[in-house]
């Protein structure tokens, strides 16, 4: 089993292959694309910033440029993502289930909607799995002011890079030989990112 969860949070091999471009990618694509809604995008930012403090070379970039390009992907994002939902309307409602649409992660966000309104939810959406891949783009299907969207996409992105790229840099100054413990910190933080998302699920 701790095998299994090592291949699947070896995400140092993941930067050497594709670099910097695959992090932002895997970054816009979970925040902005249906397809991307499975993507460890959590683990990926909090990885970049133990990496900029412990093996700066894999990237090659400082901490600020790396944090400014990753926050302009993570806003791309939910700017896609709202259009989507603006041109696809409640279409997607209808939408049949497949192996990148749950109609439960549709629900899910309703429910975050429901409970914390529109402005917070594109804020908090951004620390929940699966949430912030449908929250900009029900956004746009409910067609929510854009101007207040734009504010509370920047402070959502702002929080969540900044936070989990701080996070990880200083776990990497702290402890130098992080980079040993990878795997369980990844798999501690899949099942602390997944909890409020399983409870929206329970009480549905």
């Amino acid at each position: 089993m701790w095998e299994y969860l090592s291949i699947l949070t070896d995400y140092e091999k993941i930067i050497q292959v594709g670099g910097l471009w695959l992090l932002l990618l895997v970054i816009f694509a979970e925040t902005g694309l249906l397809v991307g809604f499975f993507l460890p995008g959590d683990n990926l930012i909090l990885f970049s910033g133990i990496i900029c403090k412990v093996k700066p070379e894999l990237l090659g970039l400082s901490y600020f440029p790396l944090v400014s390009l990753m926050f302009f992907a993570a806003v791309l994002g939910y700017f896609t993502g709202y259009w989507f939902g603006y041109k696809t309307g409640s279409k997607l409602y209808a939408r049949k289930d497949s192996f990148f649409f749950k109609q439960k992660h549709l629900e899910a966000t309703n429910k975050v909607y429901e409970k914390y309104g529109g402005n917070k939810t594109i804020v908090i959406a951004r620390f929940l799995p699966y949430i912030r891949t449908f929250a900009p783009i029900i956004a746009g299907v409910l067609k929510k002011n854009f101007k207040s969207f734009v504010v509370y996409n920047l402070i959502g992105a702002f929080l969540w890079i900044v936070g989990l790229t701080a996070i990880g840099y200083a776990l990497g100054e702290i402890f130098p030989n992080i980079m040993d413990y990878m795997g369980y910190i990844f798999t501690a933080l899949i099942i602390i990112t997944a909890i409020p998302f399983i409870r929206l699920l329970l009480k549905r």
